[in-house]
């Protein structure tokens, strides 16, 4: 079910005033039913997958506990994972390796004859692995005890708020909570569906508007010049923050309505001065997860600067991976594995540079300058992230020397390079006005609360923004049943 459907509209108000009229002791049941009818909206025979994983996952975390033996407890942790990691590369991998393998045989002059499979990858099938595999991964820790109610578990995993898109979230912050009993609180409620409000915003108004753009762009590279090229490449990388931040926000929201609390997924990313400090920004939930299970099990970087290169470029390797099986997937990883480990190498030598050419004095210089380097950086991995195919990249790589020509031509004629899309011009400047909007949103909460500072503004003022933001919806929406971007992987 996506959240910006007519379905989610009759869904969540329905579920949420039942979960709230039930006895505190059924309301786990209530909403494992409804998560599973939400789940069961994309592909219904796909719950098996889950229910699969599920009960292996709930098996291994009490083995796991019982066990005494240390190598005994390590064996029933391999098996969750391996049943997890197998189920995924089944579904998400198997058709990338086997096509490779022919590709090989092909060039040898051979045949393979190792059949692919022609199924559908299960929506959010990342996202809810890897949060069965922190239950385990946990509870062999000793951070977390075993659940012993098969429901509960089952809850944690399929909670439908963030079941499809994450936060992929740690057992320790979700599983007591549906324990917890959760009354209807006014503010906590209000907050919650302020929060949904702003995220259907970014994503029907923002998102999927900026979309009319970009998909365009991407499908038909060639019917642009370098200018119009890597303008889509820029509102692509805005559009898929509002896109996944919007989800993240909808999600969080419909939680915290009920009393649940998630964790925060984004925090204001391209505000991010390195690319390092983009990915603590964006996707947190992912980009913590690869830190506390891949990267500091490996070292992290307590064992020199080789081996701390090494352990970013691997993870860097998995998260490109995680995202899509396909060789541009894992070039856009590898891409910001590079650009850290030489944003890392070269930090002295750029601070250097600033101070002696006097950037570093000049503050507001100095952050803007790096923060449109990151912003520039990230959003060239976007060719990947968003082409259809090797060729289409490398025609977008092969224009970037065309870009200083063409920004010259249109300071100076005002020609975009695509002006036989004439609705384009329509569409811009709302798009560049959201954007604006949404980026004063985001400087006003770097300085105050907004959330308690909005909290006590008077009524007046709460409800002509509330209104506004559903004229907003109504009127500016893209309404298409476009899914989530995330919702592929």
């Amino acid at each position: 079910m996506l959240f910006n459907s007519l379905d989610f509209i009759f869904f969540f108000p329905v579920v949420t005033l039942i979960y709230f009229l039930l006895p505190h002791r059924f309301r786990w049941l209530h909403l494992l039913v409804a998560s599973c009818v939400f789940y069961m909206y994309f592909v219904p025979v796909y719950i098996l997958i889950l229910f699969l994983t599920i009960g292996i996952d709930y098996a291994a975390g009490i083995l796991i506990e019982s066990a005494t033996d240390p190598a005994r407890r390590k064996r029933w942790l391999i098996l969750s994972i391996v049943a997890n990691v197998g189920v995924l590369c089944v579904f998400k991998y198997y058709n990338f390796f086997i096509g490779n393998v022919d590709a090989m045989f092909a060039a040898a002059g051979m045949k393979s004859y190792i059949p692919l499979l022609n199924i559908i990858l299960p929506i959010g099938l990342s996202f809810h692995t890897f949060q069965a595999m922190s239950y385990t991964i946990e509870v062999y820790r000793g951070n977390q005890p075993a659940e012993r109610h098969l429901g509960i578990y089952a809850l944690y995993v399929m909670f439908y708020p963030q079941l499809v898109a994450g936060p992929i979230e740690r057992p320790q912050n979700l599983l007591h909570q549906f324990r917890e009993v959760h009354n209807p609180e006014y503010e906590r409620i209000v907050a919650g569906l302020r929060l949904m409000l702003w995220g259907l915003i970014k994503k029907v108004v923002i998102a999927d508007r900026i979309g009319t753009v970009t998909d365009p762009i991407f499908n038909h590279p060639h019917a642009y010049s370098a200018l119009g090229l890597y303008m889509g490449v820029a509102l692509f990388h805005v559009q898929v923050f509002c896109d996944f931040s919007a989800y993240s926000d909808i999600a969080i929201g419909s939680a915290r309505v009920m009393g649940f609390k998630l964790m925060t997924n984004f925090n204001m990313p391209f505000h991010a001065r390195t690319v390092s400090e983009f990915w603590r920004r964006w996707h947190i939930s992912l980009s913590s997860w690869f830190r506390d299970y891949v990267y500091l099990p490996l070292g992290g970087n307590k064992e020199g600067n080789f081996k701390t290169y090494r352990n970013l470029f691997f993870v860097c390797l998995l998260s490109g991976l995680w995202h899509g099986a396909g060789w541009l997937f894992i070039i856009w990883g590898l891409l910001q594995g590079a650009y850290m480990i030489v944003g890392h190498m070269t930090k002295k030598l750029r601070k250097r540079i600033n101070d002696t050419v006097g950037i570093s004095s000049v503050k507001w210089l100095d952050h803007g300058l790096d923060i449109v380097i990151t912003f520039s950086l990230t959003a060239f991995a976007r060719i990947f992230f968003r082409g259809k195919n090797m060729d289409d990249a490398w025609y977008f790589i092969k224009k970037l020397k065309d870009l200083p020509r063409e920004i010259g031509l249109f300071l100076s004629t005002g020609k975009l390079g695509f002006t036989h899309l004439p609705q384009f011009r329509s569409v811009l400047l709302p798009v560049f006005a959201l954007i604006v909007l949404m980026e004063m949103a985001h400087l006003l909460k770097i300085k105050y609360d907004l959330q308690n500072t909005f909290s006590q503004r008077p009524a007046a003022i709460r409800w002509t923004l509330y209104f506004t933001g559903l004229i907003l919806l109504t009127f500016f929406g893209v309404y298409d049943n476009k899914q989530f971007i995330y919702f592929q992987f």
